[in-house]
C-alpha cells in the first residue's frame, strides 16, 4: 500500500505543545499522531491510529495463540454489578458516574470483571465447559485527577483486558502462566525494555499479582531491582526485612525530656547529640528516633477513623505504599480540624503512649519490633521521651508497609541490596481467585456432580499507553524512531530533488516496495524543500528511509535506517535491500 504526503491527513509542528511534558507527549502531537481534546482526552489521526491498530494486531495474536477469544462487552454498564462487588463505592472519584433519562445509574467501564464474570453465568453450567479464556481490546474510562503526559496517563485508553475460568487453582496456574508468556512475547515484539515486578493487587483484589513496568526515567512507578539475583517489585509492593527483637529486661526505663524547638526529626537529633543521649554507646541518628504520622483512613461504607503510622525517624511515610496496604481504604493526612477535636494529639510531638491512651490504632513499620527502643514524642510541647520500649511501654496494632524504601535497603532472600528505577505501567496479571465468582454466586457443577465455584484471573494490558512507552524509549533529538512491528509504514520514500527522472524512479521505487509486501509513506509533495523533507522524514520516524536525491544521477539511491546507518544502493537493488531489512 502506497500513501501520499500530498493527500495524507496531516501537519507536523516545529515547536513543543505548551502542555507537554515528556517526549512521547511532544512528539507525538509535533508529528502529527494525536490531537488533544480535553484534558486525558486524545484523537488518533491518521499515522497514531495505524501505530495503535499495529499493536492490538500484535497483542491479539499473542492472545489467540494461548487459545484466548475474543469478545466485546459495552463501555456503558449499570450500576448493578459493581454494587454486587462494592467497588462503585470503591473505585471514588476516579469511575465516570452517569444517569440515563430514566434516572437510572451507570457508569463508563474502568475494567470488566464483574461483566466477564456475569457472561460466563449466563452461559455456562458445566465443568466440561472449563477452562475458557476471554479477551477483548477496548476503550475504558477513569476520572484521573490529574491527567498527564499525553497518552500516558489519560481519561480514555485502550486497554486489552482478559480473564481466565478454571475450575481448580492448579488450573488458574496454568493460565496465568500462559498469560505471562504471552506477555512476554508481546513486549518482546515490540522492543520494549521491561521488568517484571511484584505488585500489590490493589482494588482488583485476589492474591498473585505481577506488573510489566517499562523502564523510563519519565514513568511513575518506582521499581526496585536487587543487586543480585532476579528480585524486582513495584515500590508498594516491597517487603521490609523486620527488625531484630531484643530481650526487655534490663532496659533502662524510658524518660521525658525537655526538648525546645524539636518539632523535626532533625533538630530532634540536634538536640539529642548536644544533651549527651547515646544509643548502644553511639551518638543518635535519625534511625533511633520514631515519627508518629496521623492519618484519617475512610474504609467503604464506613465512617473514617483516626491512625496513627509509626516509622523510624530516618524514613518519610510513603503514600502510596501506606494507600496499597490499606486499601480499599482511602486514606489522607490528619488535618488541623482532626488536630483540634483531639487535644491530646499535640502537633510534632505525637508519641505512641497518648494514642494508646486514647484508643487510637497504630499499625508501626516492621523494623518497629519488640525489645527496639526510641526516642519519641511525650504528648506535651517540647517534650519527647528517651528510651521507650517496644513490648514494654506500647505495643503496636498491627504491622504496616508505609516508610519510603531508600536505595541500599536489603534485599528479600539475601539478594544484595536494593536500587531504585523508575518505570511505566504496562501490563498487570493477577491470580483474583474466587472474589468476583464468590460475589455472584457463580456455581458449576463439577465432575462429581457437585456444585463448584470456578476461580478467576485478570490480566490487562495499556495498548494505547505502549505508543507513548516505544517512543519514551526509542525517540532521539530528531524524532520519533518506530520498530518495523508498530510503525505506520516500514518504508518513506522521499524524493529531494525537482529532477523528473528522479520524480519517476521515485514513483517506481514506492510501488515495488509496495508489491513486495511493504506500506510506503511516499513524499510526493512538489514545492516543499528536500531540507523540510528531510526533518518530516526523521521527525514522523517510519523505521527505513529512501532518498532520490544527487546522487540519483548516478544511479545511486541513499536508505537511511532510522536511528541507524545510511547506505548508498544502486537504483536496482533498493528494493531487495528495504525487503531484506524489514524481514528482520
Amino acid at each position: 500500500m502506497i500513501t501520499r504526503m500530498s493527500t495524507l491527513f496531516l501537519r507536523t509542528l516545529r515547536e513543543d505543545p505548551a502542555d507537554a511534558e515528556v517526549p512521547s507527549h511532544k512528539l507525538l502531537v509535533r508529528a502529527g499522531y494525536i490531537r488533544r481534546v480535553s484534558p486525558g482526552v486524545y484523537s488518533w489521526l491518521p499515522l497514531g491510529l495505524k501505530v495503535l491498530r499495529n499493536i492490538e494486531r500484535v497483542v491479539r495474536e499473542e492472545m489467540q495463540a494461548i487459545g484466548a477469544q475474543e469478545i466485546e462487552l459495552p463501555a456503558l454498564l449499570p450500576r448493578e454489578p459493581y454494587e454486587v462487588t462494592n467497588r462503585w463505592t470503591e473505585y471514588g472519584d476516579g469511575l465516570f458516574r452517569l444517569k440515563d433519562r430514566k434516572d437510572a445509574d451507570m457508569l463508563l467501564g474502568p475494567t470488566h470483571e464483574e461483566m466477564f464474570t456475569l457472561m460466563v453465568k449466563d452461559m455456562y453450567s458445566s465443568y466440561k465447559d472449563f477452562p475458557v479464556t476471554l479477551f477483548q481490546i477496548q476503550t475504558k474510562y477513569r476520572d484521573e485527577e490529574r491527567p498527564r503526559a499525553g497518552i500516558l496517563r489519560g481519561r480514555e485508553f485502550v486497554m486489552k483486558d482478559s480473564y481466565s475460568f478454571d475450575m481448580t487453582d492448579e488450573g488458574l496456574e496454568g493460565s496465568y502462566q500462559r498469560h505471562r508468556r504471552a506477555y512476554q512475547q508481546i513486549f518482546d515484539r515490540l522492543g520494549v525494555d521491561y521488568v517484571i515486578c511484584k505488585a500489590t493487587s490493589g482494588a482488583m483484589g485476589g492474591s498473585a499479582s505481577e506488573e510489566f513496568l517499562a523502564v523510563s526515567p519519565n514513568g511513575e512507578d518506582t521499581f526496585v531491582r536487587a543487586s543480585h539475583g532476579d528480585y524486582a517489585a513495584n515500590v508498594e509492593a516491597v517487603v521490609t526485612q523486620p527488625g531484630v527483637e531484643r530481650e526487655i529486661e534490663g532496659l533502662p526505663e524510658a524518660q521525658v525530656h525537655e526538648t525546645p524547638k524539636s518539632e523535626t526529626i532533625d533538630a530532634l537529633v540536634d538536640w539529642a547529640r548536644s544533651a549527651g543521649v547515646h544509643v548502644d554507646g553511639r551518638e543518635v541518628q535519625a534511625s533511633d528516633t520514631l515519627k508518629c504520622l496521623m492519618v484519617k483512613a475512610t474504609a467503604p461504607g464506613e465512617e473514617p477513623e483516626l491512625l496513627g503510622v509509626l516509622v523510624p525517624g530516618d524514613r518519610e511515610v510513603d503514600m502510596k505504599r501506606l494507600e496499597a496496604s490499606l486499601e480499599p481504604t482511602v486514606v489522607e493526612l490528619a488535618s488541623e480540624a482532626d488536630f483540634a477535636a483531639n487535644p491530646f494529639l499535640v502537633k510534632g510531638y505525637v508519641g505512641p503512649r497518648g494514642l494508646a491512651a486514647n484508643g487510637v490504632r497504630m499499625l508501626a513499620d516492621p523494623r518497629v519490633v519488640r525489645g527496639t527502643t526510641w526516642i519519641t514524642g511525650a504528648d506535651a510541647p517540647q517534650r519527647h521521651v528517651v528510651g521507650l520500649v517496644v513490648g514494654r511501654d506500647f505495643e503496636p496494632d498491627g504491622y504496616i508497609e508505609a516508610a519510603e524504601v531508600h536505595e541500599g535497603d536489603p534485599a528479600p532472600d539475601g539478594q544484595g541490596t536494593l536500587t531504585l528505577e523508575r518505570g511505566i505501567e504496562i501490563g498487570h496479571i493477577f491470580q483474583l481467585g474466587r472474589k468476583y465468582t464468590d460475589a455472584f454466586d457463580v456455581q458449576i457443577l463439577d465432575e462429581n456432580g457437585k456444585r463448584s465455584i470456578p476461580t478467576m484471573g485478570s490480566y490487562g494490558i495499556g495498548v494505547s499507553r505502549l505508543a507513548a512507552v516505544v517512543v519514551e524509549q526509542r525517540h532521539d533529538d530528531k524524532g520519533l524512531n518506530w520498530p518495523v512491528e508498530i510503525a505506520p509504514y516500514q518504508v518513506h520514500v522521499v524524493v529531494a530533488n525537482k529532477d523528473s527522472a528522479a520524480a519517476a524512479a521515485a514513483e517506481e521505487v514506492a510501488q515495488e516496495l509496495s508489491n513486495a509486501g511493504l506500506d510506503v509513506l511516499f513524499d510526493d509533495r512538489p514545492k516543499v524543500s528536500p531540507g523540510v523533507k528531510f526533518k518530516d522524514s526523521e521527525l514522523l520516524g517510519m523505521p527505513y528511509v529512501v532518498v532520490l536525491g544527487r546522487s540519483f544521477a548516478d544511479g545511486k539511491v541513499e536508505l537511511r535506517v532510522r536511528g541507524g546507518k545510511t547506505e548508498e544502493l544502486p537504483y536496482g537493488e533498493v528494493v531487495a535491500r528495504v525487503s531484506e531489512l524489514a524481514q528482520g
